[in-house]
């Protein structure tokens, strides 16, 4: 492991010394990831960002605000994603070696044991929400709880609900253009990009905030592409086959589900999920998006932070 900068130290659950700030961890494949931690406490919480090939940047201010629960907040940008290596996946092997839900679920567990972190909490956002789901099921010894942000169990269920939200925001004749491009596969269209860009304003970035705009685009497309497609709001890649109902009830683990009111996941399978996993509690964030901790923050840390509380409290059931 060699560190790009640190900034004090905090003791992890053995009772070690963490590094605070940023510090770049060699896998053992040889590529590097980026990865922060900050805060203080006894509470570690690992989170896993969306895409695949997002940023960790909508976990930036976790820190800050759950330092008065004394919550370390670690986090890091996957393989391929903005700080971190980015391999060449335009060779065939490396592409069908890395770009597999396996290699992203193992790679969670790697960075838990380079970080020292056990008996700890998993956050994941969209598609992090579904590699938290993988990991409660194979490696869930480890986790002290596992929340999941705007993440369903099923891409079917999440196709339905595209289809109504893009008949709800957009006159017909647009739903009807989307679906040719997408049915010729003239995605790059402007009217057709435009169309996504209502959608996105209107269920993903409801209120986009600075912080995290950029002159550039930061999306992984070369790892975002494979496994989602174009945009949110098709999906073409290997997520399309993604379905774990028959599974989320082994999770056992106490889990949070947490949603936007007004996003691109069914509301309706995130009731459903919350009553298959054992010890599961749902929680929905008015006004919020896919982006719901960004969209209504108040909100979503006060569940989150009741969550952590009660899990720690042994209250989590009452």
């Amino acid at each position: 492991m060699r560190s790009l900068r640190s900034i004090g130290t905090a003791p992890n659950e053995k009772g070690e010394q963490m590094k605070q700030g940023t510090t770049i961890i060699t896998l053992d494949n040889g590529y590097h990831l980026w990865t922060n931690t900050q805060g203080e406490g006894d509470i570690h919480l690992l989170c896993l960002h969306g895409g695949p090939g997002g940023t960790h940047e909508y976990w930036e201010n976790f820190g800050e605000e759950l330092k008065d629960i004394g919550v370390q907040v670690h986090m890091y940008d996957q393989l391929g994603s903005f700080y971190s290596d980015q391999p060449d996946y335009s060779d065939p092997e490396i592409a069908k070696k890395y770009l597999t839900y396996d290699y992203y679920l193992d790679e969670v567990e790697e960075v838990r044991q380079k970080l020292g972190l056990d008996n700890f909490y998993l956050i994941g956002q969209s598609w992090g929400g579904a590699l938290t789901m993988l990991y409660a099921l194979k490696y869930g010894q480890h986790l002290k709880g596992a929340i999941i942000s705007s993440m369903v169990d099923n891409i079917d269920e999440y196709l339905v609900h595209l289809r109504q939200i893009r008949a709800a925001a957009l006159p017909a004749e647009d739903v009807k253009f989307m679906e040719a491009c997408e049915a010729s596969g003239d995605l790059d269209n402007k009217r057709y990009q435009d169309c996504v860009e209502v959608l996105n304003r209107e269920y993903v970035d409801r209120r986009y905030p600075p912080a995290i705009r950029h002159l550039i685009p930061t999306m992984a497309t070369d790892v975002y592409g494979p496994f989602q497609g174009d945009n949110e709001f098709v999906v073409t890649g290997k997520l399309k086959d993604f379905d774990l109902r028959d599974q989320i009830h082994n999770i056992k683990v106490p889990t949070l589900l947490t949603f936007g009111e007004h996003e691109t996941m069914p509301l309706s399978s995130a009731r459903r999920m919350a009553e298959v996993i054992p010890h599961a509690r749902l929680e929905t964030t008015p006004s919020g998006g896919h982006h719901h901790m960004m969209d209504n923050p108040p909100v979503y840390f006060s569940h989150l932070k009741k969550f952590i509380l009660d899990v720690e409290n042994n209250r989590f059931n009452d």
